[in-house]
């Protein structure tokens, strides 16, 4: 069963090694677990709905409350304190795409509002219902899930909207295909998610991110049906796709994708390799990019992610033995940590790994084979499992992320960590911030940014303090030319700050789109823009 306050399946954990309890209150200082509100205190503050019974909606407390807040820490927050704030007067569960077009039509009645829903990951605020005048109907797409349609020929796959990744994997893998996208989030996120904010999974560098695997689909809209037609390319004007994808709900409900799949690869190898710096580590990465060599992933932690890494790890003995050996072959303090994915079939494999192992050796690279991939590849999806876990020792974890071309990355990295590790200082707490460049790109990086701090006893102080240190960095990475979002979407959390890359025009332009899609304003109103 999912948790209702945390993060994933609650039979699932990640323990805490005891070295790093020890190590991380020694970084931030130590914890003091907090008091989690019961589900019977949450579910007593859910007000009765403002809605009367309907056949397609659900109204219960328990349901209601469920869809209430998504993933970020403000979200933790309430939830676990039981302050959650506004929660929708109901959920809808439509099976197909005429039952949205009919839940559209019975908003445009009723005056209601709809917010629709895939897997409730989103750690910027899309899918939380915000104080209104009017009713607020959750559109949860978990039903519209489906393999539509395998086009083996084209390798074009249709699925519903709300299907979750594994079972688009699973049913793509019976026919001897994947779709490569496999974003932190993977097993709880759904496609249409995915359309709607611009994922990136973490093998983009091989598969491509969404915007490339999304070929065509449908989209109900309260002006009526978007079909998209599936091509290879076209130059018959704007290409419609692209102002879906992003659109984070703001101009109809994705009900179907269809997405380009891949032959799965015959052999699949991620390798560890340390290089002695980070700007040697750095010219590595670009090296590499350039090369334009068939590879899946390139990640790359910075010297305080990779040190983090290690302490999180466990394994004390296993850890020593290995930085003395990192340590001999010159991987000593500042050293990084590079995983790199190799994706195809065995003669490709085998190539370009020579390759790319090659060019970092002579680099200084350090290469410590598959052992790290393998653990990796065995827990890339129990990362966000470390949130419940450092919760419970009374430490907050969240992350943000952007993206700058290579000349800006270095000014870029260190402010926001400053920005971090800083915003906290006048209240004399310390802040524990570290990075890895997660997608690599010709021309720039994508920065992937991990920061943790002390929870405060009163919930409305942690949101406080959340609420500096996401100002502060947010403010460094507009000065600093970055995105404000590379993978995450806008929401609410981010929408401060979207002016400030799109422009004036550019969000009015927005703005003017979502009005022509959605007159009355009935879908996700106060997301992306206002």
């Amino acid at each position: 069963m999912r948790r209702w306050n945390g993060w994933g399946d609650e039979t699932v954990s990640a323990v805490l090694p005891p070295r790093a309890s020890g190590t991380l209150g020694s970084w931030v200082g130590p914890g003091t677990p907090p008091r989690d509100a019961t589900p019977e205190e949450v579910l007593a503050s859910v007000p009765p709905s403002r809605l009367g019974p309907e056949p397609a909606l659900s109204l219960d407390p328990w349901e209601r409350l469920l869809h209430a807040r998504g993933q970020s820490l403000p979200d933790w927050i309430a939830l676990r304190s039981g302050r959650v704030g506004t929660v929708p007067d109901a959920v809808a569960y439509p099976e197909t795409g005429e039952d949205v077009a009919g839940l559209l039509a019975w908003a445009r009645r009723k005056g209601a509002r709809l917010i629709p829903y895939g897997g409730g990951t989103s750690v910027a605020g899309h899918v939380n219902p915000l104080p209104s005048q009017e009713p607020v109907v959750t559109v949860d797409l978990s039903r519209l899930s489906s393999l539509i349609a395998l086009d083996e020929t084209s390798r074009l796959a249709t699925f519903g909207a709300g299907v979750k990744g594994p079972d688009l994997e699973a049913a793509l893998r019976a026919r001897g295909f994947t779709l490569g996208h496999f974003p932190q989030s993977f097993e709880l996120s759904t496609l249409g998610g995915w359309i709607a904010t611009r994922s990136s999974g973490q093998q983009s560098l091989g598969y491509g991110r969404i915007e490339r695997l999304f070929a065509g689909g449908r989209v109900e809209t309260p002006s009526g049906r978007l079909d998209l037609p599936a091509f290879p390319a076209s130059a018959a004007g704007p290409d419609l796709r692209e102002l879906v994808l992003g659109s984070e709900g703001r101009l109809g409900v994705i009900t179907e994708g269809t997405v380009r799949v891949s032959p799965l690869p015959a052999r699949e190898e991620v390798h560890g390799v340390f290089l002695p710096d980070l700007a040697t580590a750095v010219a590595a990465v670009r090296e590499l990019a350039a090369m334009r060599l068939p590879l899946s992933m390139l990640r790359l932690s910075t010297p305080e992610e990779t040190r983090t890494t290690l302490v999180l790890a466990g394994h004390e003995r296993l850890v020593k033995a290995l930085e003395r050996y990192l340590s001999f072959r010159g991987a000593r303090e500042e050293k990084c940590l590079l995983l790199a994915g190799f994706s195809g079939s065995e003669n490709l494999v085998r190539q370009t790994r020579r390759l790319a192992l090659g060019a970092l050796a002579m680099r200084g690279g350090v290469v410590a084979g598959k052992a790290f991939g393998r653990e990796w590849h065995r827990n890339r999806f129990r990362a966000p499992y470390l949130r419940n876990s450092l919760w419970e020792a009374g430490w907050a974890v969240d992350t943000l992320e952007t993206a700058a071309p290579w000349s800006r990355v270095p000014e870029l990295l260190a402010s926001v960590e400053t920005s971090l590790r800083e915003g906290l200082a006048g209240e004399g707490e310390r802040v524990h911030a570290f990075t890895h460049f997660s997608h690599v790109y010709l021309d720039g990086s994508s920065l992937y940014t991990t920061y943790l701090f002390r929870l405060h006893a009163d919930p409305e102080e942690s949101l406080a303090r959340w609420r500096k240190l996401k100002t502060a960095a947010s403010a460094a990475i507009v000065a600093g030319g970055g995105t404000i979002s590379h993978q995450h979407g806008v929401g609410t959390d981010h929408a401060p700050w979207l002016a400030a890359e799109k422009g004036e025009l550019g969000v009015g332009a927005l703005r003017s789109l979502f009005l022509f899609f959605d007159p009355e304003g009935l879908l996700n109103p106060g997301k992306l823009v206002s």
